[in-house]
């Protein structure tokens, strides 16, 4: 994949309080704009200092996405400065439970409602609770569906979430954990339904065959991060952060229960250390976070990638990057070798830290 441009960061989302931020899932309102969530948010180009926020909202034009994407706007009462799109406040008690911050995980578009999976958590890895909020305003405000689940619900694997609406009505999503050590389950809902978690129902695998209805087993073994399903081209496309092997791996489907281990895979980006970074060439360091840009296509793929330098705090930053999607047999080629990275243990490192490590400062 070749970097189109820096999203966020000075020079481009300065005008919105924003100089560090991360993550940046999108969908597409209802009246056509592109809406980006991003996760922990700074005002100051790093880590920490005034302004932390999460998570924040922003606008952009459809029709930049190809040339790089630029923002139109961002949610809140001043307008210009993207505020925080929930009520809570960081480090706070919520329910009885020290939450230090919620983080999005996925957004879909259903008909003239959008609808926003997040984690409330306290820390590295620690997800007291997830819910979902909706909104019917295009994305400008949001509020609480009801719809909350335990951190270890499904033993601790449906904390991340991915959801893509099928053409039968049904909501697929895959799910994982926040620790990037886990494989992924897979679970789907009515569509008018997706805030009752008594209507979701697990991809299962019992007496010699997989169906519905059955407790969901692993679709795939792994460590995994950031995951994001969507249908592409008529195929189903599932960019996830492969954290095991410190790459972002797009997966190219027949549909969502398809075989995982099967289907076409390729590696979008390679993990670097810092020292042998060349974006151009697609070693990043400390890479997270893959999203789907609305509108790619499977000659023309956008990817949302995340960058963090926990022990410089900047770059903090989230990026676009473009390629081609895999094809239905690929799979994924080696990585070259770069003297002086430890692969396993750069991957190793970042899942342990993961998104909270600076957090983890911050609160001490």
């Amino acid at each position: 994949m070749r970097k189109v441009k820096d999203l966020t960061g000075p020079g481009h989302t300065d005008q919105f309080g924003i100089g560090g931020t991360d993550l940046g899932v999108m969908a597409t309102a209802p009246d056509g704009r592109l809406v980006a969530v991003f996760g922990d948010t700074f005002e100051r180009a790093g880590v920490g200092g005034p302004g932390w926020r999460s998570p924040v909202v922003l606008f952009a034009d459809p029709a930049t996405r190809r040339a790089g994407i630029e923002w139109t706007g961002s949610i809140g009462p001043r307008r210009r400065y993207a505020d925080q799109a929930l009520p809570y406040h960081h480090d706070s008690m919520i329910n009885g439970l020290r939450v230090s911050t919620v983080l999005p995980t996925d957004v879909i578009t259903i008909g003239d409602e959008m609808f926003l999976h997040v984690m409330v958590c306290a820390g590295i890895g620690h997800v007291h609770w997830s819910e979902i909020h909706r909104s019917t305003d295009n994305g400008e405000t949001w509020h609480h569906t009801g719809a909350t689940w335990p951190g270890d619900h499904l033993g601790g694997l449906f904390q991340m979430l991915t959801w893509e609406l099928g053409e039968d009505g049904y909501v697929y999503a895959f799910s994982t954990g926040f620790q990037r050590d886990r494989g992924l389950l897979l679970q789907r809902v009515p569509a008018d339904r997706i805030a009752d978690p008594r209507a979701w129902e697990g991809w299962g695998f019992r007496e010699g065959a997989w169906a519905w209805g059955n407790p969901p087993t692993l679709v795939l073994t792994g460590a995994y991060g950031e995951l994001c399903l969507r249908r592409v081209g008529g195929r189903w496309l599932l960019a996830l952060f492969d954290a095991g092997n410190y790459r972002i791996d797009v997966l190219n489907l027949d549909g969502p229960t398809a075989n995982l281990y099967e289907a076409g895979r390729g590696t979008a980006l390679h993990g670097a250390s810092w020292y042998r970074e060349d974006h151009a060439g697609g070693h990043v360091a400390q890479l997270y976070g893959p999203y789907i840009v609305p509108g790619s296509t499977l000659d023309d793929l956008h990817l949302v990638v995340s960058q963090w330098n926990t022990e410089k705090d900047w770059p903090y930053r989230s990026m676009q990057f473009a390629g081609t999607a895999p094809g239905p047999g690929d799979r994924p080629a080696p990585p070259a070798e770069q003297p002086g990275l430890d692969l396993r243990t750069a991957a190793g490192d970042l899942a342990k830290r993961g998104i909270g490590w600076g957090l983890k400062r911050l609160l001490k």
